[in-house]
Formats: structure tokens, sequence, C-alpha cells
């Protein structure tokens, strides 16, 4: 499994690098480098170039969190979604692009209404306070039991859910389609500031993950053999809760909700290389970059004329690949 481990390492950079050619290259165009590289094609670039930077941001900052989730609450089916970080950024996505009034109440954030940085910052504020909500939900006389944690984010994701679709069911035919669009993921990077962002905070959680890989080794063996091992269990969870807490809202707020990396990549990559966090969390930023820049290609090529929302797309992709997982004869996906 080492040997294995530091072959994907080694591999794993060409791959981004290869993918990230076909981002640039690839498309309802299809130019040359002469072309991409040509005062004429100088537009095009720029727009792609940002695409595949943010999904591959993206696509790090979510593999890496569900490696952290599934760590801390020793669950293989957790995803970066489960502690409604997902559900809080997407209400207050909702409310910064409907920005009208609400059961009496002005929703309106003003200029910020249809801004792409407006739009961001109210996602990550939503899912931040709903992660802050969770936090509070799950904390029994100062420890955080991870069933509790785990129940609390359910609730808390279907309650906000729930909240999102009565906002939905408000909105108005012009804006319906924006808010849905959103919805189901999209990687329209239309601010170079919000990449930016986007890769500030993938770099400082998957950084933060790779340093605390040890942690996360003990955490994932359970919380009374950590603790025999010199690991304060609570300490260790709340801080790894808030490094994924952070890379979800960091991903959810830039690119919308975009299911099934962070639940099938870390799945993938700990049946390749095994369950050592020291090497896991820098092969799922790897893959996962990769396999959203792959997807975000196939969302805007597949159909010509149109872009297929990229959640849709990582939904087929994901759905049948996690399936086939389940079937496999195995007494644990840890190994």
């Amino acid at each position: 499994m080492k040997r294995r481990g530091d072959l994907f390492l080694l591999l794993a950079p060409a791959a981004l690098l290869a993918a990230a050619a076909a981002g640039l290259r690839l498309g309802p165009q299809r130019l040359s480098l002469e072309e991409l590289l040509s005062p004429a094609g100088a537009d095009l670039l720029e727009m792609r170039a940002l695409r595949v930077l943010l999904a591959a941001a993206v696509g790090a900052s979510l593999a890496v969190a569900g490696v952290i989730f599934q760590a801390i609450l020793r669950n293989p089916l957790a995803d970066p979604y489960v502690l409604g970080a997902s559900s809080g950024a997407g209400l207050g996505a909702a409310l910064a692009i409907v920005g009208a009034p609400v059961v009496g109440l002005s929703l309106s954030l003003g200029p910020w209404a249809f801004g792409a940085w407006g739009i961001a910052l109210a996602a990550f504020a939503g899912a931040a306070l709903a992660v802050l909500v969770v936090y509070r939900l799950a904390l029994v006389s100062g420890q955080m039991p991870r069933l509790t944690l785990l129940l609390a984010g359910v609730v808390v994701g279907y309650v906000l859910g729930a909240m999102l679709l009565f906002i939905v069911s408000t909105v108005g035919s012009s804006r319906l389609h924006s808010v849905m669009w959103w919805l189901l993921g999209s990687l329209q990077a239309k601010e170079p500031g919000l990449v930016t962002a986007a890769w500030f905070l993938a770099a400082l959680g998957v950084a933060a993950a790779w340093l605390l890989a040890r942690d996360l080794d003990l955490l994932a063996l359970g919380e009374e053999r950590a603790a025999h091992l010199g690991l304060s269990p609570e300490g260790a969870k709340r801080l790894f809760f808030g490094i994924g807490s952070l890379l979800t809202a960091g991903a959810v707020s830039s690119s919308g909700m975009i299911g099934f990396v962070g639940l099938v990549v870390p799945h993938l990559v700990r049946l390749l290389i095994g369950p050592g966090h020291r090497r896991l969390v820098p092969c799922a930023a790897f893959a996962g970059a990769t396999f959203l820049v792959l997807v975000e290609l196939v969302s805007r090529s597949a159909l010509p004329g149109r872009e297929i929302p990229i959640g849709v797309v990582t939904a087929f992709v994901g759905g049948p690949f996690f399936l086939w997982l389940l079937r496999r004869k195995r007494r644990s996906l840890w190994c």
C-alpha cells in the first residue's frame, strides 16, 4: 500500500495537468494551442482557465472534506454535506439571488443581490451559521459524540432544506432558473477573485489536514484507542470539524452544491492506496481536483449549445460507482 501511495502521488500531478490541458483545449469549440494563445482566443482561454482552476479547487476541497468527516465520524457514508453546510449555503445563496420580500420581511441584499461576490459571501455565511448551529446542538456536557453530531447535522440540514424549498416556491419564474442552476452546481467563474479565494481556502484546509494526518489516523481507530495513544479525541474532533466545514463552505459558496465528489473520491483512493491519512489526504486532493476538472469538461461539451449542471454529471457518474462499491463483498471499505 505504501508503494501504491508513493506511485499515486508521483502520477497524480501529471494526471491533473493533463486534465487541465484538456479542459483548456476541448469544449464546444476545439482549439489548438496556437489558437488559444492568439489574441483572438484570449477571452476564451481566460474563461476556460478560470473554470478549470475553480473546478480543481472545489474538487480538492470536497474530496479532503470527505476524508475528514469519514474519519471523525467513522462512517464511510459520511460526506461533506452531512453536517448541514450545503443546506445552509443553499439558503444563503437563494436569499442573495432572490433579494425579494418573503412573508413580509425584506430579504433583499441590495447591490449584492445578483453579484457573484454577494452570492458567494451569503452562501459562505449560511454554511458557517449552519455548522455553528450543528456544533452547538451536538455538544453534550462539553463533549461532541459522533452519533449526536451526525444526527444534529441531518436534522439541521432537513430544516434548512425545508426553508430553502419554501423560498424557492415563492420565487418568480425570472429568478427561479438562477436559483435552481446554483443549487445544481455551477463552475461558471465570473470573478477571478472568487477563484483565488476558493484556492486559498482549499490550500489552507488541505495543508492543515495533511499536517494533522496522524491525528486523523488515531480518530479513525476509535476515540478510546486514540485517547490511550495520547490524543485528546474531543479537541481533535472540534479541530477537524472546523477544517472540514471550512473546506465545504468554501467549495459550496463558490460553486453551488456538487454531490458525490466528497463521497466517492475518498472511497476510491482509500481502496487504491490504503487508509493512512499521510498519503490519503494529498492523493484525495489530487484525485478530487482531476475528477471535477474532467466533469466540468463533460458538462460543457456533452450537449452542443448548452451546458449540463455539474451536480447532474457527478450524480450520473458517482451514483452507479457508489452502488458498485456497496455491492462489493467486503467486510469494510476502510481497507
